[in-house]
């Protein structure tokens, strides 16, 4: 059974920073794509960041909203995904999920095939 586990949420205050880590288990993730999604309150989840490929070869792929500010990246050996967020805004809050393919996509993840529960970030202003 796939589970993907995320971590690393919390409260910052605006200007900060957090890594959120997603642990899968179940399958290897090694080259297929996987990616982030968030939830603010009230709004419809939307797509944060996605990576495809491993340490040789990727491509990543990030909202507009998140450019210059976020990093996402893996360590296929651990099966493991992270994201940095750096330059938090309060319009960052929201429960962000980790998502997963069973493909190695040609774009951003859009239907993804796994999903984890979910971690909050929380930013104040």
């Amino acid at each position: 059974q796939v589970q993907l586990v995320e971590s690393g949420g919390g409260l910052v205050q605006a200007g900060g920073s957090l890594r959120l880590s997603c642990a899968a288990s179940g399958r290897t993730f090694s080259r297929n794509t996987m990616g982030w999604f968030r939830q603010a309150p009230g709004k419809e989840r939307e797509f944060v960041s996605s990576i495809s490929g491993s340490s040789w070869y990727t491509s990543t792929y990030y909202a507009d909203s998140v450019k210059g500010r976020f990093t996402i990246s893996r360590d296929s050996a651990k099966n493991t995904m992270f994201l940095q967020m750096n330059s938090l805004k309060p319009e960052d809050t929201a429960v962000y999920y980790c998502a997963a393919s069973n493909r190695v996509l040609p774009g951003r993840i859009e239907d993804p095939d796994y999903w984890g529960q979910g971690t909050r970030v929380t930013v104040s202003s």
